[in-house]
């Protein structure tokens, strides 16, 4: 459990920074596709795809390099669970406060980034596992 709270807090403390350092650029999702550079806002999805590659990665090394696609799977959510309920703390509370006009806008994007944490937990468990050995 260790593991899975360092990385999910990991990945929440930069979700969180990624969306304070994005607003205050001068980036929000009604502006974005006026702006030239909208690749930007992109990149916020490496974010969980890294901080579960190495969560899992840390797990499997715990476990003596034997992981099987269920335990990555259940690691990777608790890491989700865990970096995404800091991120929306986080960010509830940043919106709140300064950006009140947006926060539907902001709540659509963190929906969609907890569909691609599934996803990505899904393809990293897949990534990292063992291949079952053949009798």
């Amino acid at each position: 459990m260790k593991n899975a709270v360092i990385s999910g807090i990991i990945i929440g403390l930069v979700s969180a920074l990624w969306i304070v350092l994005m607003q205050s650029v001068g980036y929000n999702p009604q502006n974005v596709e006026e702006s030239s550079n909208s690749w930007v806002e992109y990149t916020s999805i490496l974010i969980p795809f890294i901080g579960l590659y190495f969560g899992i990665r840390g797990y499997r090394k715990e476990l003596g390099g034997k992981l099987s696609f269920f335990e990555g799977i259940f690691e990777g959510f608790k890491i989700l669970a865990i970096g995404g309920l800091l991120a929306a703390a986080a960010s509830f509370i940043y919106i709140s406060i300064f950006a009140q006009d947006l926060t539907v806008d902001y709540m659509e994007r963190i929906f969609g980034a907890m569909v691609l944490g599934l996803l990505f937990t899904l393809v990293n468990a897949l990534l990292l596992m063992n291949t079952p050995k053949q009798l």
